[in-house]
């Protein structure tokens, strides 16, 4: 019996059970099609990590005030010895180091007429918006003559512009931090969330010595964005900074530094990692599926094996092999598997898009996450088909034309 005709035989026991069938698929294409969901959600969050980890800046590098070594008794932010002379240091005795811009960060009511707002207040140096790669869609931003001078000006991101001014032009207008009035001179290009989920773009930046004077009244800063000359040298730079900051603030061994120093590696490697094991969890809970459908597929062949007894014998006896027979369920049970397959990628598609337009998700859809669905349909199908093939092949041909 060549393959033509054992896969039209194939089709025809299939299509005389049509429902049970497609029942039995169903397993299989639900399977599949939450495979495919899955990897595609997993690979869009895989994306937006990316960009918010690029968001960071050019070979970034990041010195914070406070530890996070564990069983450090301080945290983020945690202590006031960080300062800008730290930051100038760095920027003088580790040459790896390129550029550097300091941070303080509040949070305070802003006021534009019958308007207001509650974003994160940043204080920082023209370097930062260069070190972010942070352009600007509207005006400008605060020069170094105005740093020096603490002078009350302030560029915003998109979602404090729009929250304030809606569709007015908001540069060059006065707006209340507190009790104090700026000018905006700028409005930053949208940058969406981070690798943390934080809206980038909800925050009000002006010049750090202005912030430190007149908002936090404080004398530290809470954390320095470098950037490296290179990737390779981000990562050479970190002991470099830590023995450099040791030796300021009079650390001696084994005490506890009192910050931290991370890159763009260490957050990717973290980010990477969290999202891998989100994607394992998601994985294996669809898989679960194809387990039952695989599950499904054997008892259903074995059904059929048990109906088709007669016609098995009828085969045997006019020249069937065992081969031919096993050859047979086999390929009904690779054929019920497949077809579920290739239902579960459709489905899977469009659940993907689905979400995409729905929740406003990014979704990328794996060319490789179709063809290791595709195969492990085709394996179900095998895995869970050999038995009843087997089954059916060891019918004794005169028991079998006796069965009623």
């Amino acid at each position: 019996m060549d393959f033509s005709n054992t896969l039209r035989i194939a089709f025809r026991a299939l299509a005389r059970n049509k429902l049970r069938s497609a029942l039995t698929m169903l397993g299989i294409i639900i399977g599949i099609g939450a495979v495919i969901a899955t990897v595609s959600i997993g690979q869009g969050a895989e994306y937006l990590i990316q960009q918010g980890i690029e968001s960071l800046g050019t070979n970034a590098v990041f010195i914070a005030a406070g530890s996070n070594r564990a069983g450090a008794r301080t945290g983020f932010w945690g202590v006031r010895t960080l300062t800008v002379d730290d930051m100038e240091a760095i920027l003088r005795e580790v040459p790896l180091i390129r550029s550097a811009a300091p941070v303080v960060f509040t949070r305070a009511q802003v006021v534009y007429q019958n308007q207001n707002w509650r974003p994160r207040i940043e204080g920082t140096t023209p370097e930062y918006f260069q070190i972010r790669r942070w352009g600007v869609q509207a005006g400008g931003i605060f020069s170094e003559d105005e740093v020096r001078s603490a002078a009350n000006v302030c560029v915003l991101g998109v979602t404090v512009a729009r929250l304030l001014f809606g569709n007015q032009d908001p540069i060059g207008q006065t707006i209340r931090i507190g009790e104090i009035p700026f000018r905006v001179v700028g409005v930053l290009e949208a940058k969406g969330q981070s690798a943390m989920g934080e809206d980038q773009d909800d925050r009000l930046i002006a010049p750090y010595t202005t912030v430190q004077r007149k908002i936090a009244g404080i004398t530290w800063i809470h954390y320095i964005n470098a950037s490296a000359i290179s990737k390779e040298a981000a990562q050479a730079a970190v002991p470099q900074i830590e023995a450099l900051l040791r030796e300021r603030h009079r650390i001696r061994s084994p005490e506890d530094d009192d910050f931290f120093v991370s890159t763009q590696s260490d957050v990717a490697e973290m980010a990477t990692q969290t999202e891998r094991v989100m994607n394992l969890l998601l994985g294996s809970i669809a898989s679960v599926s194809l387990i039952v459908g695989g599950i499904g597929i054997m008892n259903i062949m074995l059904v059929s094996v048990t109906e088709r007894t007669r016609e098995i014998g009828v085969r045997m006896a006019v020249g069937a092999t065992e081969a031919d027979v096993r050859r047979q369920f086999l390929v009904e049970a690779v054929t019920m598997s497949m077809a579920g397959g290739i239902i579960g990628i459709g489905s899977g598609l469009v659940g993907s898009w689905a979400i995409a337009k729905l929740l406003g998700w990014p979704t990328l859809i794996s060319a490789t996450a179709i063809l290791i669905a595709t195969v492990v349909a085709a394996s179900i199908g095998i895995l869970f088909g050999l038995y009843p093939a087997w089954k059916a092949a060891q019918l004794d041909p005169i028991e079998a034309l006796r069965y009623e």
